[in-house]
């Protein structure tokens, strides 16, 4: 599976929604199925996110700038909740 060619599809075809606040609410009311941290996500919020049990996180090895283009958007994206995958396979991703 190729990572950045899962996220192109689950944010064109599934819902996934973007940034720490909507992030953070998706994880309290369980909608959240993987969540995904940019490498410089502030530590505060990777634990907070780590410490869920529900819910699989997944470490982006690039900064929130690179995670923001491969969204397909021209801003930082430290962290975002996939909701629905669509016809992606991006929730076979392990906890890395």
């Amino acid at each position: 599976m190729d990572f950045n060619t899962s996220l192109r599809r689950a944010m064109k075809t599934g819902t996934v929604i973007l940034g720490r606040n909507s992030t953070e609410a998706s994880i309290q009311d369980e909608t959240a199925k993987l969540v995904i941290l940019a490498k410089n996500c502030p530590e505060d919020f990777k634990k907070i996110v780590e410490a869920q049990e529900k819910v699989a996180v997944y470490h982006y090895n690039g900064s929130g700038r690179q995670l923001g283009k491969e969204c397909g958007k021209d801003f930082i994206v430290s962290t975002l909740a996939v909701i629905n995958a669509g016809e992606s396979d991006i929730l076979t991703i392990q906890r890395a």
